[in-house]
């Protein structure tokens, strides 16, 4: 246990994890420090097209395989599932009704990219290989937790959902998942070819920019949490962190299962943790119109999101790591 907390100690003296915190104590001490909004959106898009195209390169590198076919069908499965987990723990755990339960658990069965980002620098600093097509898991847990909500609130005493025709081609035509997949299908075509001649673009700046796009996501976290202090419950704030860790084990479990190497199966454990706060708002806001932004912003964002950057990480590789002996 000592080994895994000093792992976790180590991990957060990183430029990674030291911009987020500067983001967030600016934006507690009320700084008026900002990113631009058109600057931040340019390195959430550079950030999208790097990773999923050098994921793409890897699986053209390494080829197609049952476990590829397995490991996609793992976080469908994840994404439907971790949904209705969530949403009996927070029956539990706090008192809020059933559709802001459903919204907030949407939240968790789906992903952050930006942590799953994280998670890949993390490793690539410690010279741990993973499979390049855990993006196209990344992908394909975006969308089905939504759905998994919306059924929860539909199963219960005729609290209408928004269910408008169009809402499942804006959830698999939104623009992260576009650009994920997308760039994955580019460095899939072109190969390690392409993805050496674009190298000095998307492999050398990559860590500077995830730099300063945290620094960005420390103050939108650092506002949120000052904005609604006193306003959630203790029990919501204990469910962002107790839910990320079930879910972790339940990642590691369906890692080992299906063979992943040790870096699949902490990216695993860390799709499995993270929670949205990019598509599913989106999608809440049209499906559920109902639940309360104020909650599950701020708990995805403003409690998970930070937990999962500075100690989630780490344990994650750390308890990887002592169950495969990697």
């Amino acid at each position: 246990m000592t080994e895994i907390f000093d792992l976790a100690a180590s991990n957060l003296v990183s430029p990674i994890i030291l911009s987020f915190a500067l983001g967030l104590l600016a934006a507690l001490a009320r700084s008026d420090l900002t990113i631009p909004e058109a600057v931040a959106k340019g390195m959430s898009i550079y950030l999208l097209f790097a990773i999923g195209f050098k994921g793409g390169a890897a699986v053209a590198a390494n080829g197609i395989d049952a476990t590829l076919l397995l490991a996609v069908g793992a976080g469908l499965i994840l994404s439907f599932g971790l949904p209705l987990l969530a949403f009996g723990l927070l029956k539990i755990m706090t008192g809020m009704d059933r559709i802001d339960a459903a919204a907030v658990a949407a939240h968790y069965g789906s992903i952050s990219i930006v942590t799953f980002v994280a998670a890949t620098s993390v490793l690539e600093g410690r010279m741990i290989s993973s499979e390049g097509y855990m993006v196209a898991v990344a992908a394909a847990m975006e969308a089905p937790a939504i759905l998994s909500a919306l059924w929860l609130v539909a199963r219960g005493s005729g609290a209408g959902t928004k269910m408008e025709s169009g809402l499942l081609r804006e959830i698999l035509l939104n623009g992260s998942i576009v650009l994920l997949v997308g760039a994955f299908f580019i460095g899939a075509v072109t190969g390690e070819k392409g993805l050496a001649e674009i190298a000095p673009f998307i492999v050398t700046p990559f860590k500077g920019v995830l730099c300063l796009f945290l620094l960005d996501m420390g103050l939108i976290a650092g506002r949120g949490l000052r904005n609604v202090r006193g306003s959630i419950g203790p029990g919501a704030i204990a469910f962002a962190v107790v839910m990320p860790l079930i879910s972790s084990v339940i990642g590691l479990a369906l890692g080992v299962a299906i063979g992943l190497s040790l870096g699949g199966i902490v990216l695993l454990m860390v799709l499995s943790a993270s929670a949205s706060y990019i598509a599913v708002p989106a999608a809440m806001r049209v499906a559920l119109p109902q639940a309360k932004p104020s909650i599950y912003l701020t708990l995805s964002l403003g409690v998970t999101f930070p937990f999962n950057l500075t100690l989630g990480i780490p344990l994650y590789l750390a308890v990887a790591q002592s169950v495969t002996g990697g």
